[in-house]
């Protein structure tokens, strides 16, 4: 149901009172001449983005939207949601009154509907403007076109950063290496179990945990990815048809496994009581020896906190462990995230998609994660010297972090494997994404069509409930099986296969 639109004017005004910032700067006025080519007076380009919740707001006079408006000749005015607000944006696109620029979730029921709406345009005319963009959506994202047009650009994560990260300093007390195979794993987690690798003389740890999801728990899919699942979002049975990933055989044998784990009281048995937070503070508190975990950015973060609880604690990480074959794997290739588009109301559609290039352009880049040199930074050779005072004022974040604009709309630092000199274990850091990325899966179908996004969570969570349950011991896994395939389908998973198999075939023909 829509909303009147005296509600969503309302909504509105409360989104941008609290949550968005004018960022136009008065140094425009002094180099309108200086902008373009064209010489004309700067366009006001008005961008409605979720940005980075880790970033400072931007303050009227903000150098850096000052140098951007300079370069491109616009006026730029940067209205932030808060980081995943995307409903404040459903809100604000509701009202009528668009931005020139906005960025959503990918995919998402919103961004078809503005599709469908005609409400963003098609940018297959700007590419010659937007080589950056043109290059990235020629080399992996052609599949993102909607009847050979692009109506902005698809921010999809390249990298990973998740792999296994485990107590290195447990290990070594109980002269065990990383484990590199499945039955090593098993064993390794008997191990932190039974043996008291903290030496308190307690029986208080667990081998693993993880923490709760949303849809189908990923935080043990590797097990599945060593047991041959090939992709990560569907399979094809003996036909040649696409099926889910729960009637592939790798699936049984990874909830066996996961059983058998389980019955042994290797699995922290309240993981699915755990946040984020949870689950790090049983692996600082030396309650757990190992979990799946985010890595890049959080290698320090991770041993630093561990360390203030236990001064000799280690954070080690590694591949997933191989299964049977020797296969591994600890992530599928995302097919979401973000999406940024010119509306139909933009002032001057070809600056704004000037606007777009440049944030991703190794120029831009440049001017958002290090500022202007002599004022933001200085160099020593090959050394950044951050000029810290003066990037606070413009709003960078500390620590030679990066500008208000830099991530959350067209970019994340993964996506860059960008890292400020003064990063604390850089080489660590990237060295996790290196594990994580080459242990990444491919998916069978490219695209995510819109029979998925509207069934994906009543799916998943059905798909979820049965899993959990037949690896706590509450439900019969062969039976379980059986069940979960017939009820996926009549709760509407038929829909959905249908989709996913047009999608498969006509992928096949390109």
């Amino acid at each position: 149901m829509r909303r009147s639109k005296q509600g969503a004017l309302a909504a509105l005004a409360v989104v941008l009172t609290l949550s968005s910032t004018a960022c136009s700067s008065g140094a425009d006025n002094a180099s309108k001449k200086e902008g373009g080519s064209d010489g004309d007076k700067p366009t006001k380009i008005v961008f409605l983005t979720p940005g980075d919740n880790a970033a400072m707001g931007i303050k009227p006079g903000d150098r850096i939207v000052a140098e951007i408006n300079k370069r491109l000749n616009i006026d730029l005015e940067v209205k932030f949601v808060p980081e995943n607000g995307y409903e404040k944006i459903n809100v604000a696109m509701a009202t009528g009154d668009l931005p020139d620029i906005v960025t959503i979730n990918y995919p998402s029921p919103s961004l078809n509907q503005w599709i469908d709406e005609g409400l963003l345009l098609p940018i297959n005319d700007y590419l010659p403007l937007m080589p950056t963009v043109k290059e990235k959506i020629e080399k992996n994202l052609q599949w993102t076109a909607v009847n050979g047009k692009y109506y902005g650009y698809p921010f999809i994560e390249e990298r990973a950063n998740t792999t296994i990260a485990f107590r290195a300093d447990w290990l070594d007390a109980l002269g065990l290496k990383p484990p590199q195979t499945l039955d090593e794993f098993h064993q390794a987690l008997k191990d932190v179990t039974t043996k008291d690798p903290d030496k308190n003389g307690k029986n208080d740890t667990y081998g693993l945990t993880a923490q709760k999801s949303t849809g189908f728990n990923g935080s043990f899919n590797f097990v599945f990815y060593a047991y041959g699942m090939p992709h990560g979002d569907w399979v094809l049975d003996s036909a040649g048809k696409v099926v889910p990933i729960f009637e592939h055989p790798a699936f049984k044998q990874g909830v066996q496994y996961l059983r058998k784990l389980w019955d042994e009281k290797l699995i922290d048995p309240e993981f699915l009581l755990n946040d984020t937070q949870q689950r790090e503070q049983k692996f600082y508190q030396g309650k757990v020896g190992f979990m799946s975990a985010p890595l890049f950015r959080h290698v320090n973060r991770l041993e630093t906190s561990l360390q203030k609880i236990n001064p000799n604690g280690k954070l080690g990480y590694s591949a997933p462990p191989a299964g049977p074959d020797g296969k591994r794997g600890m992530n599928s290739n995302p097919k979401n995230g973000l999406f940024t588009g010119i509306t139909k109301q933009a002032k001057n559609p070809e600056k704004a998609a000037k606007l777009i290039e440049f944030m991703l352009s190794k120029e831009g880049r440049s001017l958002l994660e290090l500022g202007m040199e002599g004022v933001h930074y200085t160099k020593q050779g090959d050394k950044i010297v951050y000029n810290e005072e003066e990037r606070a004022k413009d709003g960078f974040a500390a620590n030679g972090w990066a500008h208000p604009l830099a991530w959350g709309s067209l970019v994340w630092p993964l996506t860059e494997n960008y890292l400020p000199q003064t990063e604390p274990q850089a080489d660590r850091a990237k060295e996790s994404v290196d594990i994580a990325t080459k242990n990444m899966v491919p998916n069978l179908i490219h695209s995510t069509t819109v029979e998925e996004i509207e069934m994906g969570g009543v799916l998943g969570e059905l798909m979820n409930q049965y899993y959990i349950e037949m690896i706590t011991g509450k439900r019969d896994i062969d039976t379980g099986l059986t069940e979960l395939s017939k009820k996926w389908r009549d709760q509407g998973g038929n829909k959905v296969l249908d989709a996913v198999n047009k999608a498969y075939q006509a992928q096949g023909k390109k």
